[in-house]
């Protein structure tokens, strides 16, 4: 019997086959090897004082349609990958009051991290929008369906596949797979990522920083560069920075490096393909009620997570996948090009 998702509503089986073995093998070696990461970060963190934060309680600011969790949220902690279908509460991603008006209508996307959080986000709006939507993802398997499910919903046909961006060879495999199914290629979503938090430099091992690198920066350049010999005039790439690339984070050197990395390479690449009608932009989201930080930080850490933005919350994955449409549309954007967009409930500065 198919589990409840995260809406309530039934997963139904899948169509296709996600991935090949070897993919499947790839992904499984390397959750492995993120979860032995998080192991010695969780071990670091045993003994060390309490870091409960002094500041004073914020309100948090409701500024959309409909009213979204506020903190403290409930104390969990996830095991990495990180899986969205076990997040109490679970993250708002269909947007129920956007309304398409078919920005998107006959093109492709492809979303890595397309499984959870802002990139299940992202795809229930590009398909709504009129495109059909290939995600790639580690090994979520039933998360990736419930997104595939949700895209299905939308009128539009999904694909998922599973495998790791870290690997070229797959990253070569997936837009040839999509490419396949769809007969083209318009919209690059780059949105996987790995974090994992470590409070000083010294306890940063090579694995754990070899880990984030290659995921958050090499994944990038990987799938970019396997999209573009099927992108033209009017193509769209999109990358995921975060408020962290733009103003650091004490305890997440590492993530926060790669995050400045995405948006010099969002810059770079924007300037060196205008010439072929290819726009590369980025999104800076802030803090986002996703399994990335619950399948890092500490139960009484996620407790508290976004309480200290500008809005006194973290926000979900629906208040942040508008953006992405925005900058994939050249109904929207046909003048856009190179820009860090920051959706991040305020100016943080």
């Amino acid at each position: 019997m198919a589990k409840k998702n995260v809406e309530g509503q039934r997963a139904i089986p899948s169509t296709d086959n996600p991935s090949d073995s070897a993919s499947r093998t790839s992904a499984g070696a390397t959750v492995r090897r993120q979860k032995a990461i998080q192991r010695q970060v969780d071990a670091l963190d045993q003994g060390k004082p309490d870091k409960q934060a002094k500041t004073a309680k914020k309100s948090a600011v409701q500024a959309g349609e409909r009213a979204q969790p506020e903190n403290p949220l409930p104390k969990q902690h996830l095991v990495k990958p990180g899986h969205e279908h076990l997040l109490n509460p679970a993250p708002k991603f269909m947007a129920p009051d956007y309304r398409g008006s078919g920005k998107l209508q006959g093109k492709v996307a492809v979303i890595t991290g397309g499984d959870s959080g802002i990139g299940r986000a992202v795809a229930v709006l590009f398909a709504r929008e009129g495109a059909d939507v290939a995600i790639v993802y580690l090994n979520e398997h039933q998360d990736a369906q419930d997104t595939r499910m949700f895209i299905d919903q939308e009128g539009q046909r999904s694909l998922a596949i599973s495998g790791d961006v870290r690997d070229r060879a797959f990253c070569d495999d997936a837009i040839a797979q999509t490419v396949a199914a769809f007969g083209r290629l318009d919209i690059l979503v780059n949105n996987a990522a790995f974090q994992a938090h470590c409070d000083a430099l010294e306890d940063l091992s090579d694995e754990h920083l070899q880990e984030t690198l290659q995921t958050n920066v090499a994944g990038y350049f990987h799938m970019a560069r396997a999209a573009l010999p099927h992108m033209g005039n009017g193509s769209a790439i999109i990358n995921t920075g975060s408020e962290t690339g733009l103003f650091g984070h004490k305890a997440l050197l590492d993530y926060s490096t790669t995050k400045g990395a995405i948006h010099a390479f969002t810059l770079s690449l924007a300037s060196q393909l205008l010439p072929r009608g290819i726009r590369v932009n980025a999104v800076a989201p802030g803090p986002v009620w996703t399994p990335l930080n619950p399948a890092d930080k500490s139960a009484e850490d996620v407790a508290k997570f976004g309480a200290d933005s500008d809005m006194g919350r973290p926000a979900q994955p629906e208040e942040i996948s508008p953006a992405y449409v925005f900058l994939a549309s050249p109904v929207t954007a046909s003048y856009i090009n190179g820009v860090v967009l920051p959706v991040m409930g305020g100016p943080r500065g």
